[in-house]
C-alpha cells in the first residue's frame, strides 16, 4: 500500500474559494502575458490605425496592468502556502513529517517550471521551486514568528538596507544585476530563431534574466512573505465562510493603504533625486501598493464568493479553472510562445487583438478543464505531480517528532 493511502486517514475538505481565486489568478495572468506577447514586446506600426483603436489599445494596456501586475502573481503566491499548509497538517495529523516529502515536491516543481520555462522566460514556477524551501524552515513556528518573518520580508529589507546606506554614504551606489545581454539573447531568438533554438536560449539566458528581474524588483522576498502569509491563512481558516467579515476589514486596511502608498510611489521622484534613495525607496512602495491591492483583489472575490448569490454563482463557475491552475498555467506558456514567437506562428498583432487572442486561450482551456474535472479528480499535470510527490522513499515514512 502507498505512503499515500496509509496517510490518508485525515483529510481537510478542498476549500472551493481558493479553487475560485486560483482560477482568477490565473485568467489574470493570461491577460496580461497575451498582451505582453509572452514577454516578447513585438508590436506592429500603429501609426495609420484608426484613432478608436488606438484608445482601446492604451486602455486595455494600462487598465490591465494597473489592475493585475505585480497582483495576480502576489495571489498566486499566498495561495502557493495556503497549499503547502493544507498538505502538511494533513499529514502531520496522521502522524506523518511532510517536510522532507515536500522539498521534494519541490524539486518536482523545479524540473516542472524548466519545462514551462523552455517555452516561456517569464515563468514563475523555477523561483516558487527555490523560495518554497522558507515553509520547510518555517512550518512549525508559531504564528507570531511567522507574523513577524512574513512583514519583514514584504517590507523588502534589502531595500531598506540600501536606502540606509545611501542616506549615510553619499558614495554608496546599489548593485543591479545587468540583465541587458540575456534579454537580449532571448529577444533575438524570439524574432527570428528556430524551436530548439528557442529552448536553448530560454534555459539559460532566459532562465538567468527571469530570476534577476525577480531580485531586483523584490519578488524574492515578497514571494517568502506571501508564502508564509497564505501558509498563516491555512492556519487560522481563514478562507471559511465563517471568517468572511474578516476579508472585510482586510479590504478596509488595503483602502486606506493602496492609494497613499500609490500615490507615494508617483510622486517620489519629484523630490528624491539620488537614485541610490529613490530606486529602492519606489521598490518599497510599489511592492506594499501591488499587496495592498491584491488584498483588495482577494477579500472582494471572497465577500463576493460567500456573500453574494448571483455573483458568487459567476466565481464559482472559476472552480473547474482553478483546480487546474498549474496545467492551466503551464500551457498558456507554450501556446503563447506558438502564437507569437519566430518558431511558430508569429502572428503579429495590436493589443486589442493580442488581448482577445488571450480571451479565446481561457475561452478553450476553461471548456477543457470543465470536460476535464466531470472525469478527473486532478489536471494532468497536477496529478503528475501529486503521483511523483509519494514515490516511495524512505523519508516519507518518518513519523511526527
Amino acid at each position: 500500500m502507498s505512503i499515500e493511502a496509509t496517510a490518508g486517514k485525515f483529510r481537510h475538505e478542498r476549500v472551493d474559494v481558493a479553487d475560485v481565486l486560483r482560477g482568477f489568478a490565473v485568467l489574470a495572468i493570461i491577460l496580461l502575458h497575451s498582451i505582453e506577447h509572452f514577454n516578447f514586446y513585438s508590436f506592429p506600426d500603429t501609426s495609420g490605425q484608426s484613432t478608436w483603436l488606438t484608445f482601446a489599445d492604451k486602455a486595455i494596456w494600462d487598465g490591465l496592468f494597473f489592475t493585475f501586475a505585480g497582483k495576480a502573481y502576489a495571489m498566486f503566491a499566498l495561495l502557493f502556502g495556503f497549499s503547502f499548509f493544507i498538505q502538511h497538517d494533513n499529514q502531520y495529523r496522521n502522524g506523518q513529517d511532510f517536510r522532507l516529502r515536500f522539498c521534494w515536491r519541490l524539486v518536482l516543481l523545479f524540473a516542472i517550471g524548466q519545462v514551462n520555462a523552455a517555452f516561456f522566460t517569464g515563468e514563475v514556477l523555477v523561483l516558487y521551486a527555490l523560495v518554497g524551501f522558507v515553509l520547510v524552515a518555517t512550518c512549525r513556528l508559531s504564528d507570531k514568528w511567522i507574523i513577524g518573518l512574513a512583514v519583514a520580508c514584504v517590507l523588502q529589507p534589502v531595500c531598506i538596507y540600501q536606502i540606509i546606506r545611501a542616506i549615510s554614504d553619499p558614495d554608496y551606489t546599489i548593485m543591479r544585476i545587468n540583465t541587458a545581454a540575456y534579454w537580449g539573447a532571448t529577444f533575438q531568438v524570439q524574432s527570428g530563431g528556430t524551436f530548439w533554438e528557442t529552448v536553448k536560449v530560454n534555459l539559460w539566458e532566459g532562465q538567468l534574466a527571469s530570476l534577476a528581474w525577480a531580485w531586483d524588483h523584490g519578488r524574492v522576498f515578497q514571494t517568502a512573505g506571501l508564502f508564509m502569509a497564505g501558509m498563516l491563512i491555512g492556519r487560522r481558516g481563514w478562507f471559511k465562510r465563517e471568517h468572511t467579515g474578516k476579508w472585510g476589514r482586510a479590504l478596509a486596511v488595503a483602502l486606506i493603504c493602496f492609494f497613499p502608498l500609490h500615490g507615494l510611489d508617483n510622486m517620489a521622484g519629484d523630490y528624491i533625486t539620488n537614485r541610490n534613495i529613490l530606486t529602492p525607496l519606489k521598490l518599497i512602495l510599489s511592492s506594499l501598493a501591488n499587496l495592498s491591492f491584491m488584498v483588495m483583489l482577494v477579500s472582494g472575490v471572497i465577500y463576493g464568493y460567500y456573500c453574494t448569490g448571483r455573483i458568487g454563482r459567476v466565481l464559482g463557475r472559476l472552480i473547474p479553472y482553478g483546480r487546474m491552475s498549474m496545467t492551466n498555467y503551464v500551457t498558456q506558456g507554450i501556446i503563447g510562445s506558438a502564437l507569437f514567437y519566430h518558431w511558430g506562428l508569429f502572428l503579429q498583432m495590436g493589443i486589442t487583438a493580442s488581448e482577445l487572442t488571450g480571451i479565446a486561450i481561457f475561452a478553450v482551456q476553461y471548456i477543457l478543464c470543465c470536460i476535464w474535472v466531470n472525469h478527473h479528480s486532478h489536471g494532468p499535470l497536477e496529478y503528475l505531480w501529486k503521483k511523483a510527490t509519494w514515490i516511495e522513499f524512505p523519508f516519507g515514512r518518518r513519523a511526527v517528532a
